[in-house]
């Protein structure tokens, strides 16, 4: 299995910015794609943690509508890395960030980390 340790994570007001960044360790032979994902506070019953961006070994990129033309997500092969530039942060990106990874088949990889949390004040 593999395991992800978060950091980056801060208070930040609107409109402002931070970086989170990722480390995988363990048996990152199997990870193929990689992403953030944030729980947000008071979630739903039953809803789960969100996609919020998501790359593959070769670099394509996916975001949900909420954070697209806002936050950047990169990686470094080599280094089994993850990061996430965000900017123009609003209140409601506040939440507890994660990432995690899938294999070819697109099953997740990874326990879950302890998360990075993000709180931007308005």
């Amino acid at each position: 299995q593999v395991q992800f340790v978060e950091s980056g994570g801060g208070l930040v007001q609107a409109g402002g910015s931070l970086r989170l960044s990722c480390a995988a360790s363990g048996s990152t032979f199997s990870i193929n794609a990689m992403g953030w994902y944030r729980q947000a506070p008071r979630q739903a019953p039953g809803k789960g943690r969100e996609l919020v961006a998501a790359i593959s070994k070769g670099g394509t990129t996916n975001y949900a509508d909420s954070v697209k033309d806002r936050f950047t997500i990169s990686r470094d092969n080599a280094k089994n890395t993850v990061s996430l530039q965000m900017n123009s942060l609003k209140p409601e990106d506040t939440a507890v960030y994660y990432c995690n990874a899938d294999d070819h088949r697109g099953v997740l990889v990874g326990s879950w980390g302890q998360g990075a949390q993000v709180t931007v004040s308005s």
